[in-house]
């Protein structure tokens, strides 16, 4: 299994008490959904970056499909520099206007920004206990924000809290991610978030798969 616990996650959404999950494959799939929060929320740090190019992929997880993701972000990683990140995270996401990628549910699911679907977001996330942290600006449907959510309600565990998981999942990441994912990984500007866009689309693959099975 990758190891990526040194990444500390910004969340942009606070649920206080939550406990962490002692599972170990919902702890992976809390860290991974952390991870991709971190890298799509601003370029990485520093100390970020030193431990994306530290991942370690076990021997047993290199034949895997997630074992080769987690290889080339690691090799991104040693590849680039902290100044080049900045550069490219801004060319992605943030432009003059506008970014190559707008990476909100409501502009992959209407065409349009702060659109119906956010406003489901908020009722779901008002029903869940969320609230929004003070000085946060994006909306709630950036795709960080969604990330790191899902990776709060994955802490909860038990059968109510997988239950919030795939519903949270179904109405509000499925429909969009993947598509979003791909996009990044085949945008002009990417370079290091190409492996981040491999990732990505390959991990929400794994959870759609994960939460059919368990159906």
């Amino acid at each position: 299994m990758a190891s990526n616990s040194a990444v500390d996650p910004r969340d942009r959404l606070d649920r206080p008490g939550a406990p962490a999950p002692t599972d170990p494959e919902q702890g992976w799939r809390t860290d991974t959904y952390r991870l991709l929060g971190v890298l799509l929320a601003a370029p990485p740090t520093a100390p970020q970056l030193e431990a994306l190019q530290a991942i370690q992929v076990g021997d047993a997880d290199r034949n895997t499909p997630m074992g080769p993701v987690w290889e080339g972000l690691r090799m991104a990683a040693a590849m680039t520099d902290v100044g080049r990140l900045d550069d490219e995270y801004h060319e992605l996401f943030i432009g003059i206007g506008r970014g190559e990628l707008v990476p909100y549910a409501s502009w992959y699911l209407t065409g349009l920004l702060m659109d119906q679907p956010l406003a489901v977001l908020r009722a779901t996330l008002t029903q869940l206990g969320f609230q929004r942290r003070d000085g946060v600006c994006e909306p709630e449907d950036h795709v960080a924000a969604l990330c790191e959510t899902m990776a709060m309600i994955i802490e909860e565990g038990g059968q109510i809290g997988f239950e919030r998981q795939r519903a949270f999942f179904d109405d509000h990441m499925g429909p969009w991610l993947g598509r979003f994912f791909a996009d990044l990984k085949g945008a002009r500007s990417a370079r290091f978030y190409r492996a981040v866009g491999e990732l990505g689309e390959r991990f929400i693959d794994t959870e759609q798969q994960y939460f059919a099975m368990l159906v």
